[in-house]
């Protein structure tokens, strides 16, 4: 017994080193690369005068580049990027499927959703517009939930039912698109695609602060994640209610997702691969909530790099484009592999 114990302590022991092991590095990707993108580009600050511009020391254009414009991008790709990939994991992890994306599912779609409404629809700007999106979001997760439940929450039906909001929410886009001047196509282009290039200041606190809560909520309730993988009887078993863990937890996911896609739009992909790529780091079988918010930050932040300087041509291309492209054949390779390993 004494030995069985030793074992699970030390198995225990290996997986918070390795969780730990993968957000540090993940950590200091996301410090390397926003150190690199302060000497890129035509307006690009070498080294040697973009680590004081950092710290506020420096002529007037050095502070502008550093602390006005690079930094504040690169905060905000980060912090969206933990949101979505702490999403992801939350609804992988309870509703136990890896197609459970809040982006497939269709949260992010109606956060959207309520955005290009409030633009094209009411000429909206600024903060009225990203609560708007807030509402969207957290519309379509009442949406699903009220024609996902039956007698409790189901996994299988809620998934599929948040397909059919998701082709929803981009028909009623696409058909307020098709209403909308040429200006207002412009303007709401951040809500279809996914940017964090004009994320500043105010919002860029409120997005902060929002995560940090949310992420806070979500450290309870990833304890109860183990037990809930186990089945609704084994829960039970352990002092669980299953159905009451599973709403906490996809609340918390769906604040996230709200939160991230008011500021920065529906960044494709990145809530459903970063949870993926995190679980195999970590190889514990558990949701490897920490890993996947620090995965969801290295990705984020590398994609926007990527679509910032590193496209052919010299071209530029929202964040959400870049892990679109990176996303959509990673989602291709996940069905064929369901399907093979269906009887």
């Amino acid at each position: 017994m004494e030995a069985t114990l030793r074992t699970i302590t030390r198995i225990r022991r290996r997986s918070r080193a390795r969780a730990l092991a993968v957000v540090l590095v993940a950590a200091g990707l996301c410090l390397g690369l926003l150190l690199v993108t302060f000497g890129l580009g035509a307006a690009g600050v070498p080294p040697e005068r973009s680590f004081p511009a950092l710290l506020g020391v420096g002529d007037r254009f050095d502070l502008l580049v550093v602390r006005e414009l690079r930094l504040p991008r690169g905060a905000a790709a980060v912090v969206a990027g933990v949101a979505f990939g702490l999403a992801g994991a939350l609804f992988q992890s309870t509703l136990r499927n890896n197609l459970a994306s809040p982006d497939i599912l269709g949260i992010s779609g109606g956060a959207s959703l309520g955005a290009v409404t409030a633009v094209v629809g009411y000429d909206a700007s600024g903060a009225t517009v990203n609560v708007a999106a807030c509402a969207g979001a957290l519309g379509a997760a009442v949406a699903i939930w009220a024609l996902a439940w039956r007698n409790g929450l189901h996994g299988i039906r809620f998934v599929l039912v948040g397909v059919g909001i998701a082709y929803l929410c981009s028909s009623l886009i696409a058909w307020r698109l098709a209403e909308a001047e040429l200006r207002e196509a412009g303007t709401v282009l951040l809500w279809t695609v996914g940017s964090v290039a004009d994320v500043r200041d105010g919002t860029l606190g409120f997005l902060t602060a929002g995560v940090v809560a949310l992420a806070l909520l979500a450290v309870p309730v990833a304890r109860e994640q183990r037990a809930l993988a186990l089945g609704d009887e084994h829960a039970q078993g352990l002092g669980l209610g299953p159905t009451r863990s599973r709403v906490v937890a996809l609340l918390i996911g769906v604040g996230l997702v709200a939160l991230a896609t008011a500021v920065a739009g529906p960044v494709a992909f990145v809530a459903l691969i970063s949870p993926a790529i995190a679980r195999r780091l970590v190889d514990d079988g558990g949701p490897a909530l920490a890993a996947s918010a620090a995965v969801g930050a290295a990705l984020t932040m590398g994609a926007d790099v990527i679509g910032q300087y590193a496209l052919p041509g010299g071209i530029t291309a929202p964040v959400g484009i870049v892990t679109g492209l990176v996303g959509a054949p990673y989602l291709l390779w996940l069905l064929a592999r369901s399907e093979r390993k269906a009887p």
